[in-house]
Formats: C-alpha cells, sequence, structure tokens
C-alpha cells in the first residue's frame, strides 16, 4: 500500500474555526479537544474576541474567519464549524470561501429538529445572549418565519454569560450549570409548548444533560451536529 503526503497534519476530519479567547475551556466545550472522540483541527482567528462576535457582530471580521477556514481545508479538514453560533451570520460567505461543507452554528439544527415536533409545538433555543441574537443570525441558520421558536437567553446571570463575553479567566461550573439549568426551566415552564432544546453557545454542551434531565426533553447542540457531520465524512463500514 502507498499513501501520498502533502501536508504537515493527519488524521482530523472536521476543522474548527475558534474566537480569540482566554476563558476556561471544559469537557463538553467546543474548545476542548476532548469532548471529541476523534481528533479535530482547530484555527484560532485573531481579534475575533467574544464581544465583538457577539455583542458588536462586527462585519469587519470576516476577512479573519474567511481566511481561516481556508486554512483549514488546505490543512486537510473534510467539514468547517465555529466556536460560536453568532457566526451564523457569516453561514453563507464562509461556505462560498471553500470547497468542503461548512456548518457555522448549532442554530441550523432548529429547521430539523422543528420538523420533528407536531404544529403545537416549539423549539426553544437557548443562548448566551437574547438580546444580541438578531434575525441575522436565525436567517443565516435557515430558520424561517413559519418555525415556531422560542428564545431564552442566559444575560441576567453571573457566571456564565459574563465570564464567557467579558473573556475571564476564571468560571464557576456549578454556578454555570445552575443558571443554564434555571434558564432552560424557566422556558419550559413559560411557554410549555417547547418541545425540544437547541443550545446556541458552544459552550453550554458540559450542561447539556442537567437541561435535560431537569426538564425532560431532547437537548441539541453544537457537538450533536459535529458528531452528525462526522458520520458523514467517515460513514462505517457494515
Amino acid at each position: 500500500m502507498k499513501v501520498r503526503g502533502g501536508r504537515n497534519l493527519y488524521g482530523h476530519a472536521i476543522g474548527i474555526l475558534m474566537l480569540d479567547t482566554v476563558f476556561p475551556r471544559i469537557p463538553g466545550d467546543i474548545g476542548h479537544a476532548g469532548t471529541f472522540p476523534f481528533p479535530v483541527l482547530y484555527h484560532k482567528v485573531r481579534a475575533a474576541s467574544p464581544s465583538r462576535v457577539v455583542r458588536e457582530g462586527d462585519p469587519a471580521l470576516l476577512e479573519g474567519f474567511v481566511a481561516g477556514a481556508r486554512a483549514l481545508e488546505a490543512g486537510g479538514a473534510l467539514a468547517i464549524t465555529t466556536g460560536c453560533g453568532f457566526l451564523a451570520m457569516f453561514q453563507r460567505q464562509l461556505a462560498e470561501a471553500v470547497r468542503v461543507p461548512v456548518f457555522t452554528s448549532a442554530l441550523q439544527l432548529v429547521p430539523m429538529v422543528a420538523r420533528m415536533l407536531g404544529p403545537d409545538r416549539a423549539v426553544g433555543v437557548l443562548t448566551v445572549d437574547s438580546r444580541a441574537l438578531a434575525p441575522k443570525h436565525l436567517t443565516g441558520a435557515g430558520i424561517t418565519e413559519d418555525i415556531n421558536v422560542v428564545i431564552e437567553g442566559l444575560e441576567r446571570g453571573q457566571a456564565f454569560t459574563p465570564v464567557l463575553l467579558d473573556n475571564e479567566l476564571e468560571l464557576d461550573v456549578d454556578a454555570a450549570r445552575r443558571e443554564n439549568v434555571a434558564a432552560a426551566r424557566e422556558m419550559v415552564e413559560r411557554h410549555p409548548q417547547v418541545g425540544a432544546i437547541v443550545l446556541e453557545c458552544t459552550n453550554m454542551p458540559p450542561y447539556a444533560a442537567a437541561i435535560h434531565d431537569a426538564t425532560g426533553l431532547p437537548v441539541f447542540d453544537i457537538t450533536t451536529l459535529i458528531r452528525t457531520v462526522y458520520a458523514a465524512l467517515r460513514p462505517p463500514t457494515y
């Protein structure tokens, strides 16, 4: 058997465009490589702070993300995702910039999850900051006006959203879990029509099991989507 080289690294199928952050990354977080049962390739987009991406939605960042996507493709990534669900605002441009599939956000799961539910049910979206989640993000993810969506944000909390968006060095994991669970419970109590939950934020998957236990609902997140895409890139042999 002969193999052909040409690159420096091998064995990864998924490339991940990361924000420029220093906050802690725990298992389950997209930025913790141990989250995945397969190798991933990371690329940090310099100056792409959480505040610029989420709070400002700065269009000037697009150039850096396009360059990063092309670098991941050149490095052998067979599909590319991102480290922030708000980058759905760049979905079209990033998909156009490379030849491999791009899925910028767990929000892209919403149309699929909505089709799983009856017409009287809604998809609950838990987000890092509901004030910043705008139509451009929903449109970028393919969420149309006919899809029933309920959005709940964690911006009122002190342990989760401020640490991420202000890029702080210390995270109280237990307090962050409590805030995620409380927000999910509040959403479901106020909107009993919610039939499933999608976690917009790529830092929320560590709390998905606790959210499921508290609500009894299916919980989808970016790791759900990454594993699905990986299975398409590396189908099992039967």
